[in-house]
């Protein structure tokens, strides 16, 4: 399936030109429509006012999320109006503990949804919920982009994070249409278990997969020699020279990576190139 129609979310003035500039790029490379939805974000919590608040308050942080969003959804058409693609400016407000059933109500319509790093130095609060919001409950892939990159319409070297799991496969599935257009797809393998059916031969079941599609894919075994998976993929991307990767996400509940740390978390905050990633 090719990408034809995709999405991006806008709340950060700062990061507006950026996100635009790479969801463009790729909506001209893919012939596909963009939708970039503009929201203004009441960043109070639930129940941060108390019962008899002046609702003069209330309808202030109301206020300047619509005026927030606004502003965005201006810049955001005066940007779009220059490029090449067919593109699509809505805006909206949303509270922060609500934004990922908002940016999942259009993702889920979308082939593919292209976002910022939601780590990082003056990142707000709010992208890490659009992210799961769009993994989670959109069930859309997800092009994360690093500041300073430029995420390719087709990348030349792709390294896939194998690990057997059912998020890996889905990412593989979803990512098919980049695969195919790769010069070379790099499969990695960290750690392979020692007992179960393919432990004489990790990554093969996916290779002849790759194969059948015409992707042609190299098996890299690799032990885990740093104590984290996601620095050992990122030395592994730099030894390749890969202009992206692709993996699971969430293999773990959101609350324990968020506790304790995850894969998907570790990658996200050094990600030094384009990641995708499907849950």
């Amino acid at each position: 399936m090719a990408f034809k129609s995709i999405y991006t979310v806008i709340t950060d003035e700062n990061l507006a030109q950026s996100t635009l500039e790479r969801a463009s790029t790729l909506a001209a490379g893919f012939d596909a429509h963009l939708d970039a939805v503009c929201f203004g974000v009441d960043r109070s919590q639930t129940g941060y006012y108390y019962a008899g608040a002046n609702a003069m308050v209330l309808q202030e942080t109301l206020s300047r999320a619509n005026s927030e969003a606004d502003h965005l959804a201006e810049k955001a058409r005066e940007q779009l109006g220059k490029t090449d693609c067919r593109w699509a400016v809505e805006s909206g407000v949303a509270q922060l503990a609500d934004i990922g059933r908002h940016v999942a109500t259009r993702a889920r319509f979308s082939d593919l949804v292209v976002l910022p790093k939601p780590y990082g130095a003056d990142r707000g609060v709010e992208l890490e919920p659009i992210l799961e919001g769009a993994l989670f409950e959109g069930q859309v892939p997800v092009l994360v982009v690093p500041e300073n990159v430029e995420p390719p319409a087709k990348p030349k070297r792709i390294v896939i994070g194998w690990n057997e799991s059912a998020e890996a496969l889905r990412a593989v599935r979803a990512a098919m249409p980049l695969l195919i257009g790769a010069d070379a797809v790099h499969v990695l393998v960290i750690d392979p278990p020692q007992h179960g059916p393919n432990r004489s031969d990790p990554g093969g079941m996916l290779s002849q997969f790759l194969a059948r599609h015409g992707v042609k894919a190299e098996i890299d075994v690799l032990a885990k020699a740093l104590p984290k998976v996601a620095d050992i993929v990122q030395r592994h991307v730099n030894d390749v020279n890969a202009d992206m990767v692709v993996m699971g996400a969430y293999g773990h509940s959101r609350f324990r990576e968020a506790i304790l740390g995850g894969a998907t978390r570790n990658m996200l905050e050094r990600a030094e190139v384009t990641t995708f990633m499907a849950h």
